[in-house]
């Protein structure tokens, strides 16, 4: 069992930066993939970022490559998004999963842990 808490949301103006943290109890995080996805009101869960259980593969859609960029610490058991130029169309609640081997890492329905979410909002 895998309890994830998100934190680092807020309110930010666009073109600002945030940097989202995830913290994960259990002893076997470090065997875990990770994923950060997003949804905004009326929308479907959208898939944002992605990092390998070892760390060397990391994943990302083109509407945030190149901005956002996504990292783990396995001694700290916390995984992280750094979200850099930021546009107000990145305004959601942002959640980060883990996936205990399931492919692709694209897709929500293969995660088996959820944290409960964070706000992001960016300003125009």
């Amino acid at each position: 069992q895998v309890q994830l808490v998100e934190s680092g949301g807020g309110l930010v103006q666009a073109g600002g930066s945030l940097r989202l943290s995830c913290a994960a109890s259990g002893r076997t995080f470090s065997s875990y993939a990770l994923g950060w996805f997003r949804q905004a009101p009326g929308k479907e869960r959208e898939f944002v970022a992605a990092i390998s259980w070892t760390g060397d593969g990391k994943y990302y859609p083109g509407s945030v490559k190149g901005r956002f960029t996504i990292s783990r610490d396995n001694a700290k058991n916390t995984v992280y998004l750094q979200m850099n130029s930021l546009k107000p169309e990145d305004t959601a609640v942002y959640y980060c999963a883990a996936d205990v081997n399931k492919l692709p890492l694209t897709r929500p329905a293969n995660y088996d842990y959820w944290g409960q979410g964070t706000q992001v909002t960016v300003s125009s």
